[in-house]
């Protein structure tokens, strides 16, 4: 097969990204006739077709997901290559760090490991997106090309997590812990976080209050905790987030289990029970793609967040 130059992989990606080839065109200074050609190249070249072609624009076809994805990735490498020359035998390197992570995380987790890394780098350049855990999460933007390293809640299985990354009510990928993940990708355990009961300050009997639950909650993780429990109902309020769950609790709306990073927004509207030494944990973790794994930057933010989280 021939090789696929790097022009080729930003048509390819260019068109993902806008969903047809002149709007590929226009991001890129092509006509939609080069697109085209380029696109037929590609999947010559590939032996697959790579996008359904149709009047609403053009959508990658399994293949085409992968392609691109792999595209992505790769013109990554070419853009931190200068970067990690100029840095290599001097300690140090810039440049832009791309992060996925979810929103607790986001919130508690990077900030204080981005302020160590950029004090001891101060040309790295961090840009942080906030994604739900819900389908691929944000391990799915790794895979996808479009970040450097996340932050994911991780199934470490045997005594820990024991199921998929995804909500109670509905399961996403599943992302093992301390080795390869699924589409090769590396992880690594943060931290072990544990669950708690979280209800009204003073409620006389908070087992007796609704269940509050939002969509990206780990229940997936702890189903065999939770089918164990005859006092836990089924969620009967549904919110965006566990920040909302948390505000929504104080309101004195309702009972929730939350884990750790999401507590430390708690007020004194709450009050906090834990579930004993049986009770459900969930493992947060980073996950990155191989080649980026020996990045400077990359190694650098991990041993910031290992330092984070004791």
């Amino acid at each position: 097969m021939a090789d696929l130059s790097p022009q080729e992989l930003r048509v390819l990606a260019a068109v993902a990204d806008s969903g047809g080839f002149s709007a590929a065109g226009a991001l890129l200074g092509l006509s939609q006739s080069a697109v085209s050609h380029s696109v037929r190249g590609s999947e010559a070249k590939v032996g697959a077709v790579l996008f359904e072609r149709g009047r609403g624009g053009a959508s990658p076809t399994p293949a085409g997901e992968r392609a691109v994805a792999l595209a992505r990735r790769i013109l990554r490498m070419y853009e931190v290559l200068g970067a990690e020359a100029r840095g290599a035998g001097r300690d140090t390197v810039a440049g832009v760090l791309r992060i996925a992570a979810f929103r607790s995380a986001a919130l508690h987790l990077l900030p204080p490991a981005l302020e160590r890394l950029t004090a001891r780098h101060p040309g790295i350049r961090p840009e942080v997106r906030v994604v739900r855990e819900l389908g691929a999460g944000t391990a799915g933007e790794v895979a996808a090309g479009r970040a450097d390293l996340a932050i994911a809640t991780l199934n470490a299985g045997g005594g820990g997590a024991t199921g998929g990354v995804g909500g109670a009510t509905g399961a996403g990928g599943s992302v093992p812990a301390g080795g390869a993940a699924p589409g090769r990708l590396l992880t690594g355990v943060l931290r072990e976080e544990a669950y708690a009961l979280v209800h009204p300050a003073g409620h006389p009997d908070p087992r007796s209050l609704p269940l509050l639950d939002w969509d990206e909650n780990c229940g997936s993780y702890t189903r065999d905790w939770w089918r164990a429990q005859d006092w836990i109902p089924r969620a009967t309020v549904k919110a965006e987030d566990d920040g909302m769950v948390l505000t929504m609790v104080g309101r004195g709306l309702g009972m929730a289990i939350l884990p750790e990073l999401s507590l430390r927004e708690a007020t004194d509207a709450v009050d906090i029970t834990g579930l004993g030494p049986s009770g459900p944990v969930r493992h947060v973790g980073y996950v990155t793609a191989p080649e980026s794994a020996s990045t400077l930057a990359v190694r650098a933010l991990i041993r910031e967040l290992r330092s984070e989280a004791g």
